[in-house]
C-alpha cells in the first residue's frame, strides 16, 4: 500500500477519534492520536488478518497493551472493515460493544482484553510461545506505553520474552514522553530505554513512529531477527494531528467539547 493510502486511513481514523471521544464525553485521545500511524501499517499492510473472521486460527495478533488508547484500535477495525463505523459513536455506553478499554469476548478483532497496565506483554509472551509449540507461523504484536513501562510486570515479561527466544514477538514502545501525570522524567524517568531491553536480551530498533518507511523497514528487521524478540521505540508525538492537543499532557485523558472537535476536524481536513 503507498503511504499516501496509509495518511488517508490514518487521518480518518483520528477524526474518528476525535468524534467518537466527543460523544461519549469521556475517553484518551492523546495516546489514540499517537498510536495510530503504527496500527495502520500493521492492519494494512503487515498483519495476517481476515476481518470477516476474526477468529481465524493462523492469524497474526495484536495485544492493545495500553488499553486506554483503544480509540485508535477500534477507529482501525472500522478501517479495515471488522464492524460497522456506526459502532463508535457508542463508545463507553452502558451495554456497548465498545468498552474505554478493549474487550475480546464482545469486540471483533480484539485478541485480548486490556487495560491494568502492565499486563499486555505477559499476554503476548503467552501467545507467541504456544505459536512456537504448535510451530505455527503467526506472530504476536503488542503496543506499550512509555508511562506503562515503569511498571515491574513489563520487565518480568521482558526477561521471559527473551528467556524462550521469542522471535515472534515485537513490541512497540510508544514512547510519546508524557503520561496521566506529568512527562516521563518527571513522573518516573524511563530512559534510556533502549539500552535496558538490550540488556534484557531484546534486539532494539528506534524508529519515528510516525514514519511509515521507518515503522515498514523496522517490522521487516523484526521479522528477520532470530533468536530474540524485538522491541521498536518509537518516537511519536501525543495527541498528533491536532495542534492545541500535541504534546499537551492534559489532553491524555479529557475529551474534547463541541467547539474543539469542530476545530480538531477542521485542521484534520473536515468531517468526511
Amino acid at each position: 500500500m503507498k503511504n499516501e493510502e496509509l495518511a488517508q486511513h490514518a487521518c480518518h481514523v483520528r477524526k474518528n477519534i476525535v468524534k467518537m471521544l466527543t460523544e461519549a464525553g469521556s475517553g484518551h485521545p492523546g495516546g489514540s492520536l499517537s498510536i495510530t500511524d503504527m496500527l495502520q501499517v500493521l492492519y494494512f499492510e503487515v498483519m495476517h488478518i481476515d476481518p470477516k473472521n476474526p477468529k481465524m486460527a493462523d492469524r497474526d495478533r495484536f495485544v492493545l497493551s495500553e488499553g486506554h488508547c483503544a480509540p485508535a484500535l477500534y477507529g482501525t477495525l472500522v478501517e479495515r472493515g471488522y464492524f460497522p463505523e456506526e459502532e463508535l459513536w457508542h463508545l463507553r455506553k452502558c451495554g456497548a460493544m465498545l468498552q474505554g478499554h478493549p474487550d475480546m469476548k464482545h469486540t471483533p478483532g480484539v485478541d485480548m482484553s486490556t487495560g491494568s497496565l502492565g499486563q499486555g506483554l505477559s499476554a503476548a509472551n503467552g501467545m507467541a510461545l504456544t505459536a512456537k509449540l504448535d510451530q505455527a507461523d503467526w506472530r504476536v504484536y503488542v503496543m506499550c506505553g512509555d508511562g506503562e513501562i515503569q511498571e515491574g510486570m513489563i520487565w518480568e515479561a521482558a526477561m521471559s520474552s527473551a528467556q524462550y527466544k521469542l522471535d515472534n514477538l515485537t513490541l512497540f514502545v510508544n514512547h510519546n514522553g508524557l503520561q496521566i501525570d506529568g512527562s516521563n522524567d518527571e513522573v518516573m524517568n524511563v530512559n534510556p530505554i533502549d539500552a535496558k531491553f538490550r540488556a534484557f536480551g531484546w534486539n532494539v530498533i528506534a524508529i519515528d513512529g510516525h514514519d511509515y518507511d521507518s515503522i515498514r523497514a523496522a517490522i521487516t528487521l523484526a521479522k528477520e531477527t532470530k533468536g530474540r524478540p524485538t522491541a521498536i521505540i518509537a518516537e511519536t508525538i501525543k495527541g498528533k494531528g491536532v495542534s492545541f492537543m500535541e504534546n499537551q499532557v492534559g489532553w491524555h485523558g479529557k475529551a474534547p467539547n463541541q467547539e474543539q472537535c469542530a476545530q480538531a476536524l477542521n485542521e484534520l481536513g473536515g468531517e468526511a
